[in-house]
């Protein structure tokens, strides 16, 4: 991804730790229920279902991550039973083995301290055991390893649907407002009704321009012309433009793509730009492949192109942007990292996955007098869960 940790190795660290915190989950829960007052056939038939229970969610939300699921329009039930419930036990999952992990420990080291500190004379009589107290240690418990998958499940239904419109001012060269979708993701998780209102949405801004810069689908072609469609329903005033992202490389064909974009009249700029004529004077936008996944070519994208017409380039991801401040592009428009979908405000500064992926992870960025914005996007990928980081409509209002 350009920038520390790759994506390989941050899959292998997730598909260790969720392997890690179901075998631990299984093994406490078999724990309470080999500790319950229960029959021994109760306990046998229960662990037996629990351990069911854990593989099947968690290859559903293995496959349901990596596999093409072409379902375009599944009932609310499916949804929620075949695809929410997953994805979300396998994410809080990990949280929730966390947090009884920790407990287990400081409960351990608790009991050595008051048996170090206990004297001889306690030690040798058996205090006997506060069941009330026990209870209510073990709801508490119960609570702080529950909280992570109604945080998830949030997450999942509701925040991750609340598109938020980020508004921002930027120098360019002509007045003008722009505004810019990225990373959509249409499928099981951003199906045509969320695309309907986003695209609702949007028209109600009244951009000047829109950009699009890429992953228009999570992992099945199937949802792509409808997402285009959509997008092509956003009439602005100077036109719709897009850019290809490394979703469309990994489970499309990109001549296929082209003739997609093409049949709903928007144009989708491989290496390639287009000039644009405003009442204020002449513009163009430019766009290049993925940087990782396609065959980017910056100089392909600018060739022919008048130095002192401002540009505005479409790059699925940032690290295009010094090239681009050296080329002298004003703006470029980036996504791809999702602002890290799930973020924590700390005193230091916010901290994501994206952070530790790349030197953009999202908001804007300023080389000498060219600028960059990364959005954070406005769908989700390999969870549908979004955390303290809102799908984003972004406006950017361009002076001169």
């Amino acid at each position: 991804m350009g920038h520390g940790i790759q994506f390989a190795t941050i899959r292998l660290i997730v598909i260790t730790l969720v392997v890690t915190t179901q075998i631990y989950l299984f093994l406490r829960i078999w724990q309470a229920i080999r500790s319950s007052f229960r029959s021994n056939r109760f306990k046998s038939v229960a662990t037996v279902m629990v351990g069911l229970a854990i593989l099947l969610l968690f290859f559903a939300n293995r496959y349901i991550a990596l596999k093409p699921i072409p379902w375009a329009d599944p009932p609310l039930e499916a949804q929620v039973i075949l695809f929410y419930l997953p994805a979300v036990w396998g994410f809080a999952s990990i949280f929730s083995a966390l947090i009884l992990f920790v407990i287990q420990i400081v409960a351990g080291m608790g009991r050595m301290v008051v048996r170090i500190f206990r004297s001889p004379i306690s030690q040798s009589a058996s205090a006997p055991v506060d069941l009330e107290r026990r209870h209510l240690f073990q709801v508490g418990v119960g609570g702080l390893a529950t909280a992570p998958f109604i945080i998830s499940g949030y997450g999942a239904i509701f925040s991750s649907k609340a598109f938020k419109v980020r508004e921002l001012t930027l120098t360019f060269g002509l007045p003008l407002r722009i505004i810019q979708l990225t990373d959509i993701h249409a499928g099981i998780y951003m199906r045509r009704q969320e695309l309907r209102r986003l695209a609702d949405q949007v028209i109600a801004l009244q951009p000047d321009l829109l950009a699009l810069t890429g992953d228009y689908i999570s992992n099945s072609m199937e949802f792509l012309p409808s997402c285009v469609e959509e997008m092509a329903r956003i009439r602005a005033r100077y036109g719709t433009f897009a850019s290809l992202g490394n979703h469309e490389h990994w489970y499309g064909e990109v001549n296929a793509i082209k003739a997609i974009f093409s049949q709903y009249n928007v144009p989708l700029l491989v290496n390639t730009h287009k000039l644009i004529h405003t009442e204020h004077g002449a513009l163009a936008v430019a766009g290049i492949d993925d940087l990782r996944s396609g065959r980017p070519d910056l100089h392909a994208a600018l060739n022919g192109l008048d130095s002192t017409v401002p540009t505005i380039l479409l790059s699925h991801r940032p690290e295009i942007f010094p090239l681009a401040a050296a080329n002298g592009i004003p703006l470029t428009l980036s996504g791809h990292y999702h602002g890290g979908q799930i973020k924590l405000n700390l005193p230091g500064g916010d901290i994501s996955l994206a952070t530790f992926m790349t030197s953009y992870p999202e908001g804007p960025y300023r080389i000498d007098r060219s600028h960059l914005y990364v959005s954070s996007g406005i769908g989700t990928t390999f969870t549908p869960i979004r955390l303290n980081d809102p799908p984003e409509i972004t406006v950017l209002n361009l002076t001169v």
